[in-house]
């Protein structure tokens, strides 16, 4: 029988285990983006926890970054290469622990299925790096009803000019 005790221990345990857990990401980063950088490039520009995300596919801790409190109008940028992912318009708290937004901005991000972690679920990707910003899901708010659950550390935040 589960209990709700259970089911928190679990989620943590696989949160514990994807912020460790690289996947290889080869479909990704087989394709030809229009920033590229070799393995060690990346290493030395990102930091290692950005690293780790954006090139590795893995997952920060949740309720860690400070973009999760990020109230500003401007964008969130993928951290990898500056480009504008999300607008601030469309950033809603999700309870989640990681910032989260019912829509990029177009044709910023692409996704791919991902089925590591026992499930299938839909990564982001950065359309001009291929950086893994994180998934996305079915449960958000109006007008899309998806939320986009990403990386805080792969992202940087772009303020709007006054």
């Amino acid at each position: 029988m589960f209990s709700r005790r259970l089911l928190f221990v679990g989620a943590g345990l696989s949160v514990v285990a994807s912020r460790f857990a690289c996947v290889d990401g080869k479909a990704v980063a087989a394709q030809n983006f229009p920033v590229s950088h070799s393995d060690a490039e990346w290493r030395r520009i990102l930091t290692t926890d950005q690293y780790s995300v954006l090139r590795k596919e893995g997952t920060e801790y949740p309720f860690t970054s400070p973009l999760l409190n990020e109230r500003r109008k401007g964008n969130f940028a993928c951290a990898g290469c500056g480009q504008d992912a999300f607008s601030s318009t469309t950033k809603f708290e999700s309870g989640t622990g990681w910032p989260s937004f019912w829509a990029p901005i177009e044709g910023a991000v692409s996704t791919t299925q991902d089925s590591s972690m026992g499930m299938v679920r839909t990564e982001v990707h950065c359309s001009r790096c291929g950086g893994h910003l994180g998934h996305v899901f079915d449960d958000g708010p109006r007008p899309t009803g998806l939320r986009y659950c990403m990386n805080g550390v792969a992202l940087i935040f772009h303020p709007a000019s006054a």
